[in-house]
């Protein structure tokens, strides 16, 4: 478990320096944003082979782990309305 935590910690700020570009360019839905956040977590956790002998799973957790934190976990159940990237007036 304490290699997991610290993987994620790693993957924290690459996981929120992705969303932050995909929350700047895309016009999406805020309460998508924590969902796609994981889903980014997961996907860089998977691909993060070269960097680990840790096995997919625990890779897998990490970044997860990685992608709720990137937004904060409280955002998952917290409502969000709005889209990305506003429209200036």
């Amino acid at each position: 478990m304490d290699q997991v935590l610290m993987f994620a910690t790693v993957l924290i700020p690459i996981v929120t320096s992705i969303v932050e570009l995909i929350k700047k360019t895309v016009y999406l839905p805020k309460n998508w944003i924590p969902m796609i956040s994981f889903i980014i977590g997961l996907i860089i956790g998977a691909i993060a082979y070269p960097f680990t002998e840790m096995e997919l799973v625990l890779r897998l957790w990490s970044g997860g782990f990685a992608g709720l934190s990137a937004t904060g976990l409280f955002e998952v159940v917290n409502k969000r309305e709005g889209m990305t990237k506003e429209k200036s007036k």
